[in-house]
C-alpha cells in the first residue's frame, strides 16, 4: 500500500493492472477486469452479453437485490424461479420450465459459497441458445468438479466489498473471455478507448476517444494494493473459515432444532456464510425470537437473504405473492447466518456455539 502512495498512482493505473493479472491467474481466468462493486461487474457482463430492454433474465429469489435491480436497469425482465432445498441454489428445472422466446440470459448466484450446478445450468441454455452470467460474490475461492469458479468464458462477477473472503474495502472483479472483458473495460471507464487511463503517465497522450456511452465503474490501484496484499492471505484465510465451519458443525450436528448446511462432494465451498436452518418445529420460538435471543447474548447475527419477490417493489411491478416461491421463502423464515470470519479466536467461536445450544436448548419443544 505505501509504494502505491508514493507512486502518485491512486487511481485506476498499473497495480490495479497487477491485481487483474493476478486474480486472473488465481482462479484461471483467461481475463479479468478490476471494478469498484461486483455489482458493477453484473451490469457490465449484462451489457457485454447484448442484454437489453424488453429481454428476460431468469436468477434467484433468494440473493441481494443487486441481481435483480441490475436486470431492471438495463429494461430487462428479472424471472424469479425457485431454489433447491440443499443448497439454496437456482434449480435447473425451474429454470428450464421459465424459459420463454424472450429469454436472453440466466443469472445464476453461488449463493453462500456453495457453487450452483454448472453443468445442469449450461446445458440447458446451451440447448435454448441463452447466455449464462455468475454471481460470484460469495464464492471465492469456490470450485465445481475441480474447475474454480471464475474460469470459464462466461462473465463472472466478483465481490470485495468488506465482508467479503477477499476486501478491497469497495471493490469487484469481473472475469470471462478475452473479448468480453475488452468491451466491458471500454464500458466502465466511460466508453472511452482502451487504456484511456494511460492519458495521465509519463508519455501518455491528452487525446482520447469515446466509442459508446459508459459508465464510471473502474477500480483504484489504492483498492488494487489492498486486494494484492489480502490475496496472498487468501488460501490461510479459507483455512481458517473451514476450521470453524468444522467447529459449528460438530457441534450443532445433532440438534434437533437446527439443520447445518450443506456441501455437495462435486465442490469446494466458499464458505463465506454459515446459514444455519432452525426447524421450528422443534422449537417454541420463531427466528427472529431466536435471533434476539442470541443478541441478548452478545452473538450479532444476520439473514441472507430477504428474497427478492417480498421487497415492495418487486411485490408491487409483478405482483408476486410471498409463496410464490415455496422452497425459498420457507428458508427465510427460518434462516440465520452466524459469525464467520478468519479472525474469529477458538474463544469467539466457543461462545457462538455456547449461545446457540444454550437459546436451541431452552426454547426446545
Amino acid at each position: 500500500m505505501a509504494d502505491t502512495l508514493r507512486s502518485g498512482w491512486i487511481t485506476t493505473g498499473p497495480k490495479t493492472q497487477q491485481f487483474e493479472s493476478a486474480f486472473g491467474e488465481r482462479v484461471g481466468a483467461a481475463g479479468a477486469l478490476g471494478l469498484n462493486s461486483c455489482t458493477a461487474g453484473l451490469h457490465l457482463g449484462l451489457l457485454a452479453l447484448g442484454i437489453k430492454a424488453g429481454d428476460e433474465v431468469i436468477t434467484t429469489p433468494m440473493t441481494f437485490c443487486a441481481c435483480a435491480n441490475v436486470i431492471e436497469h438495463l429494461g430487462a425482465t428479472p424471472v424469479l424461479v425457485d431454489v433447491e432445498p440443499d443448497t439454496l441454489n437456482l434449480c435447473p428445472k425451474a429454470v428450464e420450465a421459465a424459459i420463454t422466446p424472450r429469454t436472453r440470459a440466466v443469472l445464476a448466484v453461488h449463493y453462500a459459497g456453495h457453487p450452483v450446478d454448472l453443468d445442469a445450468i449450461q446445458d440447458i441454455a446451451s440447448r435454448h441458445g441463452i447466455a449464462v452470467i455468475e454471481d460470484a460474490a460469495h464464492a471465492l475461492p469456490a470450485s465445481y468438479k475441480g474447475r474454480m469458479i471464475g474460469s470459464g468464458d462466461n462473465p463472472v462477477a466478483f465481490s470485495f466489498y468488506a465482508t467479503k473472503n477477499l476486501t478491497t474495502g469497495e471493490g469487484g472483479m469481473l472475469t470471462g473471455s478475452p473479448e468480453l472483458i475488452a468491451r466491458a473495460r471500454t464500458l466502465g471507464l466511460h466508453g472511452m478507448s482502451r487504456d484511456a487511463w494511460k492519458r495521465y503517465g509519463h508519455g501518455g497522450s491528452w487525446f482520447y476517444q469515446v466509442d459508446e456511452p459508459g459508465f464510471k465503474y473502474n477500480m483504484t490501484d489504492v483498492q488494487a494494493a489492498m486486494g494484492l496484499a489480502q490475496l496472498r492471505k487468501l488460501d490461510r484465510f479459507q483455512a481458517r473459515r473451514r476450521e470453524i465451519v468444522a467447529a459449528y458443525n460438530q457441534a450443532f450436528q445433532d440438534m434437533d432444532a437446527l439443520e447445518i448446511p450443506v456441501e455437495r462432494p462435486e465442490v469446494d465451498h466458499a464458505w463465506h456464510l454459515y446459514v444455519l436452518r432452525l426447524r421450528l418445529g422443534a422449537l417454541r420460538i420463531d427466528r427472529d425470537q431466536f435471533i434476539n435471543e442470541l443478541t441478548a447474548l452478545n452473538i450479532g447475527t444476520s439473514v441472507h437473504f430477504i428474497p427478492i419477490h417480498i421487497h415492495p417493489f418487486y411485490q408491487q411491478k409483478y405482483h408476486y405473492q410471498p409463496n410464490q416461491f415455496p422452497v425459498a421463502y420457507e428458508a427465510y423464515g427460518r434462516m440465520l447466518s452466524l459469525p464467520l470470519h478468519p479472525l474469529l479466536s477458538d474463544a469467539d467461536v466457543s461462545d457462538v456455539v455456547s449461545a446457540v445450544l444454550d437459546v436451541a436448548q431452552r426454547f426446545a419443544r
